[in-house]
């Protein structure tokens, strides 16, 4: 038997533009910006306390990501739908696009999706997230705007009772035109433990929003990832977004440096 399906919601309701019009080069994502879900899913099966964690969205990282591209003149591209549903960050084959379980958490509500709760969930928030970057990369592009994409992203201090020492992390495959300088600039600064290709890598599957936008295009692009308890707070946010804004706006990007596609780094393991 299946299970309710969910109410209608408009692309404007699951996905937030701010500032489509830009004058930055920079276009931000937010890929797991809210832990909402619609009324229709319930908790998943879930206790209350569990959509708060981790493993709901990457708390913290839209705050940042607002920050950054209200300073820069940047144009942010957000989720407005848990990644419990469904995971943006994810091609459409990926094991964990609807995740029955994360970290160590059974997802009750996603056990034994049917074709077409999955197409379903696919049209609610995923291809809208998709089609908006999209259009906004289109549109910029025709009339001749540089684009340079980062996805701003958040992570636990302890992933299956492993502590993860990185302060911030800058995710990129071999086109580093972004990732080296933006590394350079973190390693600058005092008291800052800057993680190259940790505490993920694109051979874990997180760098999909960049592969399927930036790397297709010959777009530079790069990952933040920025421990959350980093940012848990308005004085961090605050901090943190205010770093990177410096950096931005001295940033620029190294000439290419290769062409291939391949992931850097480590093995693979459950991604942001």
């Amino acid at each position: 038997m299946e299970r309710a399906r969910p109410a209608s919601l408009a692309s404007s309701d699951t996905v937030g533009v701010t500032n489509p019009g830009g004058s930055s080069p920079f276009v931000l994502t937010c890929d797991h910006a809210s832990n909402f879900l619609p009324s229709a899913f319930g908790t998943l099966g879930l206790p209350a306390e569990d959509l708060s964690r981790h493993i709901a969205w990457d708390p913290g990282a839209l705050p940042v990501a607002r920050r950054i591209a209200t300073a820069l003149d940047a144009t942010l591209i957000e989720t407005r739908i848990s990644r419990l549903i469904i995971d943006c960050n994810r091609p459409l084959d990926a094991p964990d696009l609807v995740p029955p379980v994360s970290e160590t958490t059974a997802i009750p509500g996603n056990a034994g999706l049917s074709d077409s709760e999955r197409a379903e969930r696919i049209a609610l928030s995923w291809r809208p997230f998709h089609d908006t970057i999209a259009s906004i990369i289109d549109d910029r592009q025709a009339r001749g705007q540089e684009t340079r994409l980062v996805s701003v992203h958040s992570f636990t201090p302890v992933y299956k009772g492993k502590k993860r020492p990185w302060h911030i992390g800058i995710i990129h495959d071999d086109d580093r035109r972004l990732a080296s300088p933006l590394i350079a600039a973190l390693q600058r600064l005092s008291g800052v433990s800057v993680g190259i290709n940790e505490p993920y890598s694109p051979a874990d599957r997180v760098y999909f929003t960049l592969e399927r936008h930036a790397r297709s295009r010959g777009l530079a692009c790069a990952m933040i990832e920025i421990r959350n308890d980093e940012i848990s707070g308005e004085t961090g946010q605050r901090k943190w977004a205010d770093l990177l804004t410096g950096i931005f706006s001295d940033l620029e990007p190294e000439e290419a440096k290769g062409s291939r596609r391949h992931a850097m780094g480590k093995s693979v393991q459950s991604a942001s």
